[in-house]
């Protein structure tokens, strides 16, 4: 399959040649599609590519979209109308894939409202893009390349980082958990894990290039499996730690219900792995749990935070909470907003629900009214702001371990970068002081959203 695209590649290149072809890309969603448009952008390069950030001045423009929030859809027919109009003035292929082509009825709902649009690919057909571009460009075809199965891993797919220090690297596709408000395992299919030895082969190769920062992905890294010597995601840990050049490790997301010791015992024993864990919550309800299908208790969850409090050294949470669930009450949500309490969260990703067509809590009749949620998102929000300079203090005098990343958004004399538990650090460069460096760093004042330092 892979030498069938190389062989496309290839033509296009050739044929593409001395015509300065652009190509534009809008990633939607979640940093597993961030990582497919790194893939998606690496093939379109060895077309023979270059990248625009203009998508007036594209050759192809790709949308790789999402499907997770209701109003994902609203926002890809916006920007397919923009195109539209491009369109009629100059010979741009639009290219649309990503999860929200996997969901039922999409890819007739684009061909019969938008039959400009020239490509569709799915999640499974990603590898696909250079053969469906050539027979759009010499056939003159449209393409609608969708599968409604679980998908190959393929390996070795050309990848264009849009980063030259941290990358990420999926170790696993796909979603055995079936939470009754998400429609990822329809669209991403089941579980599937990649090679052990194809991960680390990766991560070396980062590491030779220059790379500080990993991320592992998947959608429940958890509940990896690989084969023999490394058998598991605590085993996976074990060995990223042992590359050189590799100075912090990230993952996302593990679920609560498989975050088992011989995990907590790998983040523990390895410096390397931050000390912020993401630890989905979703409601502090039992009962809304039950429903949501998340296969834990608020009690468990609980324990499960204290049990990596006591084991592994400064460690700090970050969470995703969906607000207003089918049948929600407010009592429930106290739940949660009591688990926010308890566990003092140095991040919440916070979601008002969006019903998604094909999962079970859109098809239950007991929607909580939108305003109730607005309601309740604004008490969580007020909740969490009013503890960040709570939880910003305990940084103030302490040294922390600096990746710098770049130039400050506000101010273009100062740097950035990121203590391990992920809060923003701004700083004056030193003389010698270049963005890649990994510096230790004084923190010397706190603010609401981001923290002040010092090199030492």
């Amino acid at each position: 399959m892979l030498e069938n695209q190389e062989k496309f590649m290839s033509i296009l290149h050739e044929k593409l040649e001395n015509k300065n072809s652009k190509y534009y890309i809008l990633t939607m969603g979640c940093q597993l599609n961030e990582n497919d448009s790194e893939k998606i952008s690496g093939m379109l390069e060895k077309c023979g590519y270059t990248r625009t950030d203009d998508y007036t001045d594209a050759d192809i423009v790709v949308f790789n979209t999402c499907c997770v929030r209701e109003n994902a859809e609203e926002r890809l027919f916006g920007k397919v109308g923009e195109i539209k109009k491009i369109k009629e003035k100059k010979n741009v292929i639009l290219a649309i894939g990503g999860c929200m082509m996997q969901e039922k009825g999409m890819v007739e709902k684009l061909k019969k409202s938008y039959p400009f649009v020239d490509i569709v690919f799915g999640t499974h057909t990603l590898q696909n893009l250079p053969e469906n571009i050539y027979k759009t460009l010499y056939e003159h075809r449209k393409v609608r390349d969708v599968v409604d199965i679980d998908g190959e891993i393929y390996e070795g797919l050309p990848i264009k980082r849009f980063d030259k220090y941290k990358a990420s690297v999926t170790i696993m596709y796909g979603c055995n958990n079936f939470c009754s408000f998400c429609i990822v395992p329809y669209v991403r299919g089941r579980e599937r894990s990649r090679e052990p030895e194809r991960i680390l082969e990766e991560i070396k190769v980062l590491a030779e290039e220059g790379y500080k920062e990993v991320t592992l992905l998947g959608q429940n890294v958890n509940s990896y499996v690989g084969n023999e010597k490394i058998k598991n995601f605590a085993d996976l840990l074990d060995e990223v730690c042992k590359i050189d050049g590799i100075e912090k490790i990230r993952f996302m997301s593990p679920h609560p219900k498989d975050f088992k010791d011989d995990v907590i015992d790998a983040i523990a024993r390895n410096e390397k792995v931050s000390r912020i864990i993401h630890l989905p919550l979703q409601s502090g309800n039992t009962k809304v749990l039950k429903e949501m299908n998340r296969r834990y208790t608020k009690e468990q969850f609980l324990e499960l935070v204290d049990k990596m409090k006591a084991r592994i050294p400064n460690v700090v949470f970050s969470t995703d909470i969906i607000v207003g669930f089918p049948g929600e009450t407010d009592e429930e949500f106290e739940d949660t907003l009591d688990v926010v309490r308890k566990v003092n969260f140095e991040q919440i990703f916070m979601f008002i629900y969006s019903m998604r067509e094909g999962t079970r809590g859109a098809a239950r009749e007991d929607q909580v009214p939108e305003e109730v949620k607005h309601i309740r998102f604004e008490k969580l929000k007020e909740l969490y702001d009013s503890r960040v300079d709570e939880n910003n203090s305990k940084y103030l005098g302490t040294i922390q371990k600096i990746l710098i990343e770049g130039t400050s958004k506000n101010n273009d004399k100062m740097l950035e970068g990121r203590t391990d538990t992920n809060k923003v650090v701004v700083f004056e460069p030193k003389d010698d002081t270049k963005i890649g460096d990994v510096v230790p760093m004084k923190i010397t004042e706190i603010h609401k959203w981001y923290l002040k330092g010092e090199i030492i």
